[in-house]
């Protein structure tokens, strides 16, 4: 097996580990931005969308709740699922998520990140 070598004014892309010129904003090979400049995902981030499905499929549980940090509420949700009260309730909060513009479910959910 053949060792990659780099020279110095070279570098390994993030991605697909290509040798590439250190200055190099876009691997040539692969096109993902390198560098501090790229852009990176925020694995924190929450989704309104996925919340929104949480509180159909699984809101009885209140499993949309611990997904968005409320904890409290999620273990309301969770230690009265038997009445299925929660269920029903959940099924305001999918509705009302899934009608929420995004601007002001970032501000409510993801203003911490």
């Amino acid at each position: 097996m053949q060792e990659r070598l780099k020279g110095p004014d070279e570098k390994f892309c993030l991605e697909c580990a290509a040798t590439i010129k250190a200055k190099a904003a876009i691997c040539p090979k692969c096109g993902c931005p390198q560098g501090a400049g790229a852009a990176q995902p925020d694995a924190n981030k929450k989704n309104k969308n996925t919340a929104g499905l949480l509180a159909m499929l699984l809101g009885g549980l209140g499993v949309h709740k611990f997904y968005l940090s409320e904890v409290k509420q999620g273990a309301f949700y969770l230690v009265f699922c038997f009445t299925f009260i929660p269920a029903i309730i959940a099924l305001f909060d999918a509705v009302k998520l899934f009608g929420m513009p995004s601007a002001e479910f970032d501000r409510r959910y993801n203003s911490d990140m």
